[in-house]
């Protein structure tokens, strides 16, 4: 639903916001964040800032629906908040851009609420009971099957059925926690067993995440539709990977420990309000391809359920920070590349009776593009680790080196609309505490 919350001409009466940033007017994402040894507290960006929602609503500014939205955020969480489904959202959201639009007769008040965004420490979103990873990126699949199973890179079932695994929810960190070299047992060679050693095979994946709302009691399945209803908005997701584990490990029940020790999520919630103008039409599938089944099959999904999301992966290593270079940019790829909706996917995984609750979290899996600029994984970007990548000041890359920090960012533009963008996603890799 396009509304005057996406008039691209609208400005806000603070500065930052209108200029190239990733938190305009028109985004108005949600997190926790915490300011000066205070508790989590619930804010909205805007841009350099962080409007706190708490003290907007006791201050008057948020009534009715909005109010008791904010409400629903207390204790540092925004589970309850993402409980209540969309119309409170959208209420809150339009109130929000009313405080902050140029003219607004709030702006004293609101103005004393805001806290610069440099002060505040990124928390979590939501307390996340589960995490599912899928793999709905089909270049993704197809190059990392040729590593792995180079006689049969695309399995029979993935064009029918939305492939994931559950996760670990315990281990989902936000930005910038800085993330420890995994051990694993490790396979040398096909003829050696294996050892338990730091990995030497260190990956990201380039992926978004999706933050649900209201559930469904277990036992029930939801709807195409329905499942729309539920996606509250995404974040960018690095889940990272330890490549030498997992071909270890994967058979025959797929990713474990190689996955297990961290996934990185960025701090902001963009709601699927603020996502509304870039919704397209899902790609057609090649010719040959199989239609989805019936309850994966809706027509308005297909019409507008994908999304014109440009994805972008950077690494730095220590080296480049020490002679003063920008990091160098591995990947840029688009979310569009998704072989299935993020609705089907929430559809498919309540397809059994699986109860999914507010503050679960879904990751759609490596978003890789056809070419090798767009290979959201470094297994795929150096074909296995054979092929490295040159990086700025002479150094190359197979996998990611202890030092190494790796970026995600994510921006959504459309002509007449204002661009708007996910905010930081990083990490840095520490050696294994338990090196040698």
């Amino acid at each position: 639903m396009i509304d005057e919350t996406h008039d691209g001409t609208a400005r806000s009466w603070v500065a930052s916001a209108n200029g190239h940033c990733d938190f305009p007017i028109q985004n108005l994402p949600f997190g926790i964040v915490s300011s000066k040894g205070s508790k989590p507290w619930a804010g909205t960006a805007i841009g350099d800032y962080v409007l706190d929602l708490h003290a907007a609503a006791a201050a008057g500014l948020l009534s009715g629906a909005a109010g008791r939205a904010v409400a629903a955020m207390a204790g540092g969480t925004l589970n309850g908040f993402f409980a209540l489904g969309p119309a409170p959202r959208r209420d809150l959201r339009r109130q929000l851009f009313a405080l902050l639009l140029v003219g607004s007769k709030h702006r004293a008040a609101t103005e004393q609420l805001l806290k610069p965004l440099s002060e505040c420490v990124a928390c979590l979103p939501a307390q996340i009971g589960d995490y599912t990873d899928f793999f709905v990126g089909i270049h993704h699949a197809m190059n990392v099957g040729r590593v792995f199973r180079p006689d049969q890179p695309l399995l029979p079932n993935y064009k029918y059925v939305p492939i994931g695994y559950h996760g670990r929810a315990s281990s989902v960190v936000v930005s910038g926690t800085t993330i420890k070299r995994p051990r694993g047992q490790v396979r040398p060679s096909p003829d050696a067993p294996p050892r338990y050693e730091p990995s030497r095979r260190l990956d990201y994946e380039l992926e978004l995440g999706l933050w649900l709302g209201e559930g469904n009691e277990l036992g029930a399945t939801l709807s195409v539709a329905q499942a729309h209803e539920r996606i509250v908005g995404l974040s960018l997701l690095n889940d990272w990977s330890a490549r030498d584990v997992q071909a270890w490990e994967n058979q025959p029940l797929g990713p474990f420990l190689s996955k297990s020790f961290a996934t990185t999520v960025s701090p902001w919630v963009v709601t699927a309000e603020a996502l509304a103008p870039f919704r397209i039409p899902q790609p057609s599938r090649p010719p040959g391809d199989p239609q989805p089944l019936s309850y994966l099959l809706d027509a308005a999904d297909q019409a507008g359920g994908a999304l014109d999301i440009e994805l972008e992966v950077t690494l730095a290593s220590p080296a480049m920070e020490r002679m003063g270079l920008g990091p160098a940019t591995l990947c840029r790829s688009n979310a569009s590349h998704m072989y299935w909706t993020a609705a089907q996917i929430v559809t498919h995984h309540a397809s059994n009776g699986c109860n999914l609750r507010p503050g679960d979290l879904i990751g759609t899996g490596t978003i890789s593009g056809p070419d090798v600029l767009s290979c959201g994984a470094l297994i795929e970007r150096t074909r296995g680790g054979v092929e490295p990548v040159m990086l700025p000041g002479g150094e190359s890359r197979l996998f990611i080196e202890d030092g190494d920090r790796i970026f995600l960012s994510g921006r959504c533009s459309r002509a007449g609309f204002a661009t708007i963008g996910f905010g930081p996603c990083e990490g840095r890799i520490v050696p294994s505490p338990l090196a040698s």
